[in-house]
């Protein structure tokens, strides 16, 4: 994907320009012709997020906020500080955080705590409808990816719907406001999400950071969901 940033690194493998201009494009017009700010749900990197707000700050004002997943307060998943989502492309990230627009950031302090086990696996499948089928399908995968003992976990972390859970029932998660910037340049924390936790740096808090979940709540929460395509 091309970079938001300043510097083009790491993959050669860029999309057609074409189809990230599409991308774009959608973007732009369901902000621009929503009656309401319009929420934007990122769970990958932030590098179209960014080229948007880049593009058309005439936008900024019918954003109500950025959701994320991405980043981590304390530990990273593809370098020691670099969460991958931010590490792939940190200028974009930085982008969006000092954008002005409010970020709600689902990092991994909060995603490795919202673990699915084999017995919620068994209670999806058992909706008994099609998709909760291929979800549960799709997660005995993950399951044994998860299996690889580096990581510690009992479970299999579920990432991505921390985002719109969140928005579904922001109750089962415990937050704080803080200020996040990103490490750009550092040689051994380039894509780090620096979250000023102690209000050192006397910037104002710019994203809401998930820290946990009530795990259990999430789980129902999901099988709710899935249930609805019953």
């Amino acid at each position: 994907m091309a970079k938001a940033g300043s510097t083009a690194r790491r993959s050669r493998s860029l999309i057609c320009p074409t189809e990230l201009y599409r991308r774009r494009a959608d973007g732009q017009n369901r902000c621009a012709e929503s009656p309401q700010p319009v929420t934007i749900v990122a769970t990958g990197p932030q590098t179209n997020v960014a080229l948007l707000l880049n593009g058309h700050p005439e936008l900024h004002d019918k954003i109500a906020r950025i959701v994320m997943m991405g980043g981590a307060m304390v530990l990273g998943n593809w370098q020691p500080a670099a969460e991958f989502n931010i590490y792939v492309d940190p200028e974009a990230a930085e982008i969006v955080f000092q954008s002005g627009i409010p970020v709600v950031m689902a990092g991994l302090d909060v995603t490795h705590r919202a673990q699915i086990h084999d017995m919620d696996i068994e209670r999806f499948r058992q909706v008994g409808n099609p998709i909760a089928t291929i979800v549960a399908e799709l997660l005995d995968f993950f399951m044994e990816y998860h299996k690889d003992a580096k990581w510690g976990f009992t479970g299999a972390p579920l990432h991505d719907p921390c985002t719109i859970a969140w928005l579904l029932k922001p109750e089962l998660f415990t937050c704080v406001e803080r200020w996040v910037g990103v490490e750009t340049q550092g040689k051994y924390t380039q894509g780090m999400t620096v979250v000023d936790y102690y209000f050192l740096t006397g910037n104002q808090p710019n994203t809401t950071v998930l820290l946990d979940v009530d795990r259990e709540g999430f789980v129902d929460l999901l099988a709710e969901r899935l249930a609805f395509y019953g």
